[in-house]
C-alpha cells in the first residue's frame, strides 16, 4: 500500500464474501429507511413529517435534519449496494447511526421493544466493519481502483 494514492487506499477492499454480504444487507436496510424519510415510502412520513418529528425532539431545523439523515441513509445505502465509495459512505452512515443512537434511542435502553438502540447499534457495527474492511467482492470501487492503477 505504500505506493498507492490516498484515493486508491480509500477504494481498496478485502476481496471477500463477508464484505459483499454485509454491504448488501446494510445497503438495503439503509435505502429503505432513507426512502421512508425522504419520500414517505414503506409507511414513512416523508421529509415534512420526519422534519416535524425531528424538530419536536430538538433536532433543529427539523426539515434540514430530515433531509440530511434521509439522504445519508438513502444515498449511502445505494453506495453500499453498488460498492461505490464504500468506505466514505459507510463512515457517513456510522456517524448517522451515532447521532440516532445518542439523540433518540439511548435513553430507552438497549431493546427495540422499548425503542432502544439495539438496531441502531447493529447498523453502526455493520457500517464500521465496512469502513475497515471495504466493500468485499464485486464492488465498483475495484473497477475504479484498477483504472487508477493502470494510469
Amino acid at each position: 500500500m505504500k505506493n498507492m494514492t490516498k484515493l486508491q487506499c480509500v477504494l481498496s477492499t478485502n476481496q471477500n464474501y463477508a464484505g459483499l454480504v454485509l454491504r448488501m444487507i446494510a445497503g438495503i436496510i439503509f435505502v429503505a429507511h432513507g426512502a421512508q424519510k425522504l419520500f414517505g415510502s414503506f409507511g414513512g412520513y416523508g421529509l415534512e413529517g420526519t422534519g416535524q418529528w425531528m424538530a419536536s425532539i430538538g433536532l433543529e431545523p427539523g426539515f434540514l435534519m430530515a433531509l440530511a439523515a434521509g439522504s445519508a441513509e438513502f444515498f449511502g445505502g445505494l453506495a453500499l449496494i453498488l460498492g461505490l465509495l464504500t468506505r466514505p459512505a459507510a463512515l457517513v452512515l456510522a456517524v448517522t447511526m451515532v447521532v440516532a443512537i445518542v439523540t433518540v434511542h439511548l435513553p430507552n435502553g438497549l431493546f427495540m421493544s422499548n425503542n432502544g438502540y439495539e438496531f441502531g447499534l447493529a447498523l453502526l457495527g455493520m457500517s464500521v466493519a465496512l469502513v475497515f474492511n471495504g466493500a468485499g467482492k464485486i464492488p465498483l470501487d475495484s473497477l475504479i481502483n484498477n483504472k487508477l492503477s493502470q494510469s
